[in-house]
C-alpha cells in the first residue's frame, strides 16, 4: 500500500513497542472524514476556515420550514465533501428532519428532540466502487 490509511484513534504504544499502526480500509476511512466535516463548525478550524458543515448554526435557528433547513444543510454539505472528501465523486447527500418525542413516565417528562438523517451515496475515484455512509443526529432538546 503507497499511502497506508492508518486506523484512529492512533495508537501511539504501538509505535513505542516498535510495532507498526494498525491500517484500516478506504470506506472507513472516507466515512470517518465525513464525521469530522460533520461535527465540525465553521470557523473552528484554525487553517480552514471553511471546513465543517452549517448544522451547528441551524441547530439553533427557528425551523420555520423544514424543508428550507434540510436544503441549507444539504447544501453545506455537499459543498464540504466536494471540496475536501476528493476520494469521492458524484456525491448526492439526502437529509430528513423528523421530531422525536421521548416521554420518561418515573420523571413525568416529556422530551422533545429534532432527530436528522443524513444519507449520503458517491463513487470512490481509486475503485469506481459505490460508496455509501449514513448517519443519524439528535438536535434541539426541548423538555416539558
Amino acid at each position: 500500500m503507497a499511502n497506508p490509511l492508518y486506523k484512529k484513534p492512533l495508537q501511539i504504544k504501538r509505535l513505542m513497542q516498535g510495532a507498526d499502526l494498525e491500517h484500516q480500509d478506504l470506506g472507513i476511512s472516507i466515512s470517518q472524514f465525513i464525521e469530522l466535516i460533520i461535527f465540525t463548525r465553521y470557523g473552528e478550524h484554525r487553517y480552514l476556515r471553511d471546513f465543517g458543515c452549517e448544522i451547528w448554526d441551524l441547530d439553533f435557528e427557528l425551523i420555520v420550514s423544514e424543508s428550507m433547513w434540510e436544503e441549507k444543510l444539504r447544501q453545506s454539505l455537499l459543498r464540504s465533501i466536494k471540496k475536501f472528501e476528493k476520494r469521492i465523486y458524484n456525491v448526492s447527500v439526502d437529509i430528513n428532519i423528523s421530531e422525536v418525542n421521548k416521554f420518561y413516565p418515573m420523571k413525568n417528562l416529556s422530551e422533545i428532540k429534532k432527530k436528522v438523517e443524513i444519507a449520503i451515496n458517491a463513487t470512490i475515484h481509486q475503485t469506481g466502487e459505490s460508496y455509501f455512509f449514513s448517519t443519524s443526529l439528535f438536535l434541539s432538546p426541548l423538555s416539558a
